[in-house]
């Protein structure tokens, strides 16, 4: 593993699920890991809803752009964490690859948005206890 963890985080839009894993990363491992997102088909922009539901958080994701996964060819990861995306979410190399087939909450109900994305906080703290990071 690298000195400071990497982690990738994968959806097809890149605009939700992605998006707030990294910037739970990002949150509560500040400082001890490298968080990233990318999308196999990345959307124009984020999700208003993600943002707002990631600042009911106190985590703000509203400077993100959604990226292509090709920004990141040829990058070492620790980790690679796809967001149950299957094969809209091509292979990327990395130590480890994980999958957590989160429902893509874009069309779900505020309340079923907010616990898809408490499930997220829930897993990266979980990913970064495996670390060794204190979250």
């Amino acid at each position: 593993m690298s000195a400071v963890p990497r982690v990738l985080f994968v959806c097809i839009e890149n605009a939700c699920r992605s998006q707030m894993a990294a910037g739970f990363a990002r949150m509560h491992g500040a400082g001890h890991v490298e968080a990233f997102s990318a999308g196999s088909r990345p959307a124009a922009s984020i999700n208003p809803r993600a943002v707002a539901f990631m600042a009911e958080r106190g985590c703000d994701i509203s400077a993100q752009v959604p990226q292509a996964l090709d920004a990141f060819t040829g990058q070492d990861f620790d980790t690679v964490v796809t967001m149950g995306c299957g094969d809209a979410c091509p292979w990327v190399p990395a130590r480890h690859r994980v999958d957590w087939s989160l429902p893509d909450p874009k069309s779900l109900p505020d309340d079923e948005f907010r616990s898809v994305r408490d499930d997220i906080e829930r897993r990266v703290r979980q990913l970064l206890a495996q670390w060794g990071v204190p979250a």
